[in-house]
């Protein structure tokens, strides 16, 4: 049976910062707090952040101070630290600080890891230290998109795009290159799948979708004009689309059915600015497979076809031994 490509794009329009909350991360859930600062993170204004800088450098701070006092420490109001409690998923300060004491209790000498990979990196760190830190920081990037998924949301995604019967993937920059994967990876298994880099060439494609096809927006912000306008005319010519980002309130989400959202990127010049990629591979590796199993045997297939076709353009395991004396080459 196939799906229904109908769609019934829902616009937004509530932007208040308490409406700005994960849709994963909820007071219910077995979510860090440190995990729930990086996911809101990219929506947060400059007075909130600096709560959020408070609450990292000193995690046990909220049991000792009162919310005047942690708004006076970070140089802003007690009803920014309300909102800065609500964007990450608590009703207010009393239930963030219960939630602190919470996870106090639960502290390991594991808590130094989240703290080096929101350290900035100094010109001479040792090898080591640059290693374990972005070892560290691509881990936590991974683990917070896994926290922020909306895993039913991919699966819903999964089965529209391999029912369709095109698909358009749009993204320019840094996005462009780990969308051209994806392409490549859905081409292998069957997808007619097509990358557009150029806001020119993608409209002209998106212009021509229908109710059989199927279009992704990949943009860490979501709000790359080029990608969010070729989502969008996709959008309005009837194609499934989906939004792969860091913001599932930004413009691009709304021009899509189903919303993918990676880990948060940090503002400032920290190694978590390095991660965004690692959790967009995340999430297209998921997305990937969910696809391929809505038909396992044709995927399986097809990757082997694929295999078999330009397995002759590999070199031989074995090395060359024409440069050795012929007796050599006899006993080689």
């Amino acid at each position: 049976m196939r799906i229904d490509f109908g769609k019934t794009l829902t616009k937004r329009m509530q932007f208040s910062l308490e409406a700005m909350v994960p849709r994963t991360v909820s007071p219910g859930n077995d979510v860090s707090i440190a995990r729930r600062i990086d996911a809101g993170r990219w929506r947060m204004p400059a007075a909130m952040a600096r709560v959020a800088d408070v609450v990292e450098q000193d995690p046990a701070a909220p049991l000792e101070w009162t919310i005047s006092e942690l708004a006076s420490r970070a140089h802003t109001s007690a009803a920014t630290v309300t909102r800065f409690c609500r964007l990450i998923g608590f009703d207010g300060y009393t239930e963030f600080r219960v939630r602190v004491a919470s996870e106090i209790g639960r502290a390991s000498a594991t808590d130094e890891a989240p703290r080096r990979a929101r350290r900035v990196l100094g010109e001479n760190d040792p090898p080591e230290v640059l290693m374990q830190t972005l070892l560290e920081t691509h881990g936590r990037a991974i683990q917070a998109t896994v926290d922020r998924l909306d895993l039913a949301a991919v699966e819903r995604a999964a089965k529209a795009i391999a029912e369709c019967d095109h698909l358009d993937i749009y993204a320019v920059g840094a996005s462009g290159t780990i969308a051209a994967f994806l392409r490549d990876r859905l081409y292998r298994i069957g997808v007619n799948a097509h990358l557009w880099t150029s806001a020119h060439d993608g409209l002209t494609s998106a212009a021509l979708q229908g109710s059989t096809s199927a279009a992704i927006g990949m943009s860490t912000t979501g709000s790359t004009i080029d990608t969010v306008q070729m989502l969008s005319r996709a959008a309005a010519s009837g194609a499934f689309t989906v939004a792969i980002t860091q913001d599932a309130h930004s413009a691009l989400a709304d021009a899509a059915d189903e919303v993918i959202t990676t880990a948060a990127q940090s503002p400032s010049a920290r190694p978590d600015d390095l991660s965004a990629p690692h959790a967009q591979l995340f999430a297209i590796d998921l997305l990937y497979f969910l696809i391929a199993q809505q038909d396992f045997p044709a995927s399986k297939a097809r990757l082997e076809d694929t295999a078999r076709a330009v397995a002759g353009l590999r070199r031989p395991r074995w090395r060359s031994t024409a440069h050795l004396p012929r007796g050599i080459q006899e006993t080689r």
